[in-house]
Order: C-alpha cells, then sequence, then structure tokens
C-alpha cells in the first residue's frame, strides 16, 4: 500500500538511477544487476543476504546480522571481519567509509525501493572501485496516494519486528517515513541482536525545472557477537559462542546518523545539474576479548556533476562531468578489558592504553560519455581520478611526538570504454574495457610499530568483459549472461601478526575471470495465474596469479573465501486473488579457508519458502498475512568464514560462523490509505 508499485515493464526495459546519464539497462554496456522492492518482499524482510546471493556474481556471507562480508566477483574476499573494496550508496551517500570499509546491514530492508548493482570498475561516476558499485534507492510514495501502516513479524530464535510507516503525495511533494524495530535472541549464544531504526525521505519540485531531496536516516544497534568457532564446535556444538567472546560477554553498540540534502535542475533541455551535499557520523563502544575500543567517526562530504545534451558531428551526445569528495575525522581509545580478573561481569573496562585521531579523505572527479553512433551502437566511455590521503595523531596522554604527515597514494587515473549493438529489438551484445583501483585501509597501512608503511601500492586490475541481454517470446523470457575476467596487480594481503593485528603487505597478483547468467521466465495461465521460474549462477576461477608471502609460495592456488561456483533456482506462484507463494533455492560450492588452500568448507544448498496472502477491506484498508521458512531442509553449513584463521597457543583456527538450522517466521500487517 502506497508504496508498493506494478511490475508493468520487463526487466531490461528498467531505467537505471544510479548513473549520472540515465540509461536503460538494456543499452548499457555492462553488467548491471537490479533488485525492486518486489524481490526484496520475497524474503522474510531482515537482512539482505538471502537477496544479495540471488545475483551472479554476488555473495554475501552473513556470520550474523552484524557480521557480514559481501564480495562481488571475489573481490574483497579475503578481507577479516566485513565488506571492502565494495563502494556503497543511499540515495547518493556514502555508506563506505573513507577508507573503504562498507556497511548496508543496517539500513532497514522497508525503506529501500531498489537496488542496482555494478559489477567491476565499471562505474566511472563512483570512483571505479575494484570490485564495483551497490546503490540502494528509498521508497517513495505512490504518487496523490497518502498511507499509515503497521507491520509485525515474529519468528525463530526471539525474532520480534515491529514497524510503522506512513507517507504523502501530490503533484508537488512526496514524503516517505518508517520507523523499526528489531529484537532477535539468535541462534547462537552471545547473539542478541537490537536495533531501532528510523527513515524519512522527502522530495519537493521547486518550479518547473526544479527538485530538491532529503535523507534522513538514524540507526540505534546493540549487537552481541559470538564469533567464529573450531571445526569440532562446528561440528558438534555450532549453537556454541567463541569462549573468549562468551566469557567477555563481546558486542558492539552505536548510533549512527546520516543526512543528506540534494538539488537537480534542468536550465534547458541541453544542460542540466545534479548536487548534493551529506554528513554522516557514529558514536560506537565495542568490548573485545583482547580489548575495548571506543570510537567516533564523523564525516560531511560533497557530490555534484552538470550534464550536457547535443550531438557531436550529427551523433547524438551526452556528457556528464562531475565530482565527489569526503572528509572523515576518526578517533579511537582503546582500554584494557579486565573481564578475566572479574569473571561472570563480562567485560570491564580497565585503563587506557591507547587514543588515535585519524584523518581520512578522499576526492574523486569524472568524465562520462555516451555517444550513439548509430540507432543500433552505443558508445560508453569514461575516465575517473581519485586522490585518497591519510593522516595520523597519536594523541594518548597529550603524545607531543605523535604528529604523522599526511601521506597519499598519488592521483589514480581509471578509464572505461564500452559497446553496446542492438542486434533486434530487445537483444543486445556488449563489451568493455575498464581499470579500477582499491586504497589500502588505515588499518593495512600501518606497521606493528604504528608508522605508516609508505611504500604500499593501491591495487590496480584491469577489466574485460562481453556479455548478452536479450528479451524473448512476446519479452515474456529474459536472459542474460556475461563472461569477464579481471587482473589484479599489487594484490594487497592482510598478513596476521596477532590475535587482532594485521599488517598490509602488496604480494603478487591475481586472476579474477568467470561466467555468469541469468534467465527469467513470467507464464500467465488461464488470465488468473503467474509462473515465474527463473535460474541464475555463476561459475568462478579466482586464483592467485602471484603471490609470495615470506617463506611461502602460493602462486597458482585458488583464492581464499570465495566459492568456486553458486547456483540459484527459483518459482514464483501468483494467484491474482492476492495469494502467493516464493520458493528459492542456491547451492555455494566449497570456499577455500586458507592461501595454502589446505581446508575447505564444505559445499552447501538451502531452500527458503515464504507464502503471502494479500486482500482488502472497505476499499481502504490493504491486510496482508505472511508466513515463511528459512533453511527448510535443516542444512548444516557455514554461513560465514574467517580467512586465514589462525590457533593461537594450542587453540584450533576458528574459520567457521555456523549458519542458522531451520527457522521460521510469520506476520502480518495492515495499512490504511488516504
Amino acid at each position: 500500500m502506497g508504496q508498493v508499485k506494478k511490475d508493468t515493464i520487463s526487466l531490461s526495459g528498467i531505467t537505471l538511477k544510479g548513473s549520472p546519464i540515465k540509461n536503460v539497462l538494456q543499452n548499457t554496456a555492462a553488467s548491471v544487476s537490479v533488485i525492486t522492492s518486489a524481490d526484496i518482499d520475497k524474503s522474510d524482510g531482515i537482512i539482505l543476504t538471502p537477496v544479495l546471493n540471488k545475483i551472479p556474481g554476488v555473495t554475501m556471507q552473513q556470520g550474523a546480522l552484524n557480521t557480514n562480508r559481501i564480495t562481488i566477483r571475489g573481490i574483497g574476499s579475503r578481507s577479516q571481519f566485513g565488506t571492502n573494496k565494495i563502494k556503497a550508496y543511499f540515495d547518493g551517500i556514502p555508506l563506505t567509509s573513507g577508507e573503504g570499509e562498507t556497511t548496508i546491514d543496517d539500513i532497514d530492508l522497508a525503506s529501500i525501493e531498489k537496488i542496482e548493482i555494478i559489477k567491476g570498475p565499471n562505474a566511472t561516476s563512483f570512483g571505479s572501485g575494484l570490485g564495483g558499485v551497490i546503490q540502494l534507492f528509498s521508497r517513495e510514495t505512490t504518487l496523490m496516494e497518502s498511507f499509515g501502516k503497521s507491520t509485525i513479524t515474529f519468528g525463530s530464535f526471539g525474532l520480534l519486528q515491529q514497524r510503522l510507516s506512513a507517507g504523502y503525495s501530490d503533484a508537488k511533494t512526496n514524503l516517505f517515513a518508517s520507523y523499526t524495530d528489531l529484537d532477535i535472541e539468535g541462534f547462537r549464544a552471545n547473539s542478541s541482536y537490537k536495533r531501532k531504526s528510523f527513515n524519512l525521505h522527502g522530495k519537493q519540485k521547486i518550479g518547473s525545472n526544479g527538485t530538491l531531496s532529503f535523507l534522513g536516516v538514524f540507526t540505534r544497534l546493540k549487537a552481541f557477537i559470538p564469533s567464529s568457532i573450531n571445526e569440532t564446535d562446528f561440528m558438534n556444538n555450532p549453537e556454541r559462542a567463541a569462549p573468549t567472546w562468551a566469557a567477555a560477554q563481546g558486542f558492539e553498540s552505536y548510533d549512527k546518523f546520516m543526512v543528506g540534502l540534494g538539488y537537480e535542475h534542468r536550465f534547458s533541455n541541453k544542460w542540466s545539474m545534479q548536487t548534493s551535499i551529506f554528513s554522516n557520523s557514529k558514536d560506537a563502544y565495542e568490548p573485545r576479548p583482547f580489548d575495548i575500543i571506543d570510537d567516533k567517526t564523523t564525516a560531511i562530504g560533497f557530490r555534484a556533476n552538470i550534464n550536457y545534451k547535443d550531438q557531436l558531428l550529427t551523433l547524438p551526445m551526452e556528457l556528464s562531468l562531475g565530482t565527489e569528495i569526503q572528509y572523515e575525522n576518526y578517533e579511537y581509545a582503546l582500554f584494557r578489558n579486565l573481564y578475566r580478573s572479574q569473571p561472570g561481569q563480562g567485560s570491564v573496562q580497565g585503563d587506557k592504553f591507547s587514543a588515535i585521531k585519524q584523518n581520512r579523505n578522499y576526492s574523486n572527479y569524472f568524465l562520462q560519455m555516451v555517444l550513439l553512433l548509430s540507432k543500433k551502437l552505443h558508445l560508453e566511455t569514461g575516465l575517473a581520478l581519485n586522490r585518497t590521503k591519510y593522516s595520523l595523531q597519536n594523541v594518548f596522554e597529550n603524545n607531543a611526538t605523535g604528529i604523522k604527515e599526511p601521506f597519499t597514494f598519488g592521483t589514480v587515473l581509471s578509464p572505461r570504454i564500452g559497446l553496446s549493438y542492438k542486434v533486434s529489438n530487445g537483444k543486445n551484445f556488449f563489451a568493455s574495457v575498464s581499470n579500477g583501483f582499491s586504497t589500502p585501509s588505515v588499518a593495512e597501512t600501518l606497521t606493528p610499530e604504528g608508522q605508516i608503511n609508505t611504500t604500499l601500492k593501491p591495487e590496480i586490475g584491469w577489466n574485460y568483459e562481453i556479455g548478452f541481454k536479450g528479451n524473448w517470446l512476446e519479452n515474456k523470457l529474459y536472459t542474460e549472461v556475461t563472461l569477464y575476467t579481471t587482473q589484479i596487480k599489487n594484490l594487497l594481503v592482510a598478513r596476521r601478526t596477532a590475535e587482532d593485528q594485521f599488517v598490509g603487505i602488496n604480494a603478487g597478483s591475481s586472476s579474477h575471470s568467470g561466467l555468469e547468467f541469468l534467465v527469467n521466465y513470467n507464464l500467465t495461465a488461464w488470465n488468473k495465474f503467474k509462473i515465474t521460474p527463473y535460474i541464475s549462477g555463476s561459475v568462478n576461477n579466482f586464483k592467485f596469479k602471484e603471490f609470495i608471502d615470506g617463506n611461502a609460495n602460493y602462486s597458482g592456488n585458488q583464492l581464499t573465501g570465495v566459492p568456486e561456483n553458486q547456483f540459484n533456482f527459483g518459482l514464483d506462484f501468483n494467484i491474482k486473488k492476492g495469494f502467493s507463494i516464493n520458493s528459492s533455492f542456491r547451492t555455494m560450492g566449497e570456499i577455500p579457508l586458507n592461501d595454502s588452500n589446505a581446508k575447505y568448507s564444505e559445499r552447501y544448498s538451502l531452500l527458503d519458502l515464504k507464502t503471502t496472502y494479500v486482500f482488502t477491506i472497505l476499499k481502504i484498508l490493504k491486510v496482508e498475512l505472511n508466513a515463511g521458512v528459512n533453511n527448510a531442509l535443516n542444512t548444516k553449513y557455514a554461513a560465514n568464514i574467517l580467512p586465514n584463521a589462525v590457533g593461537f597457543g594450542n587453540a584450533a583456527p576458528r574459520y567457521f560462523y555456523p549458519g542458522n538450522p531451520v527457522n521460521y517466521y510469520g506476520g502480518f500487517s495492515v495499512g490504511y490509505l488516504f
């Protein structure tokens, strides 16, 4: 109600919102995946994991609601505890920190209208990151409607989610707001999760050519951390937390605020402009077995582009020139955790032993052009320029000698060119060549002595891909297939030196090659039933081309932390009277747990089911009932792995984050249409 839009257009006909130069998915010379709110609604609505894992080339491993890792085409697979080398945005506001760490798990799914995923370094206007870009767009209220809605979901392991949402829309104004309270006890010990979030999104037309937009998101989180466990516990006692984390009752908590103000203006048929300013802040506290960290992040940024549409030598052309700049301040203090000396009390804060201030700034500049060489042949080209700068200051006990000079990785240039050729109506071939990069995080640049390693270089990669997008059978059947290879040099790897200490090194090169495919079929029977089977998948060949770490030579080994293949099968069944069944069966191939390839996780398959019934009372009340089951076959599996885990002392390495066993959920919503 109010924010649900009918799917009246084929997938390939969707206009992409993310790029400054708007283009239809069918004609885009890149592999781009689109997730709609209808796709999100087929899941339990708690986290994006089952949704993203249906996208070819995308893998999301989820150790807990607040512990996950997203990789695209294997990029970022060796990250220890989160997502990096992939950028993410929510309505143009970066969800990626100044040093490249991305967090999207605390965005309430009810506030998302659409997701666009650009795979590989094809997003010139967003910095040409090696992995790609994930762009989230907020839900809007349907034109000329107003509504109020209450939703509740409950389920296994103490799941309770309560949500209130409302919206208003007229010819000039569009408002959408939601408040969500999510509470889960969790399958494992020490895994309680509580999150409150508020989202407000608005658009206001100003005159006939201008639009002002606003986005505000507030999140309050307290999530306990069970951490990873060893193989014996994984097989025999998966609900157990890591002993040290259980004893310390470790958790993370934070208040996070994100706000953005944007303005679009069309000066003429040729000239237009988009500009926005944004800010975010995070006040966090995390007791861990090895220490307690109290940290704060504040950031402010600016993004703008100006577009020009005309002809170049009689050929239709659109040009976009823009920039994105972000300034981020990060400061933290470390305290001793005295939980061992006071057993049964959980974490107890002791003396402070370290305090650091960091400045993490970047500036991106880009130039994009789309040129219609003919009615069938489109050319896309672009150039991105990036500068990233870090500076550190040791402020512990007013350390006067702790000032560090700013360090930059220099200017990184990333060119791209792509071609899309229309074979016939609804059928396009495309090819592209692009260059991307990934800078080290601050933590990766630090030596054990706390100095910046000025010899580190950014990862640089060339991406080559060809593909086909095609509609068949009067747009009922959509197919997509992509072949790609990405060759990366200056490979950044994290060498573990202690339980929570890693040193970044450039250790060689890697090769990321693969095949991605997608098939969707919409079948309408007897004008009452709509059956939609789909299949998608990726076959990966990710290897270290050259990787020498100390005396160990891992050259030729399979890349750590990412599956060798991934397949998804589904069947959606809809009756016009409001009844639907959604099923999803996905398989995840085995994953190398360490660089030596001496150990792998086991291949697994998961079956999820959901049924929904929607009906209307008195034409103004819309009621939805739903029930579902995740992991219906009760598969035992590792939902996330810790790459290159090391056992300290006599302890076995803790590679595994167990996935939830079979679990059930149900809920209902009532909406009132004004």
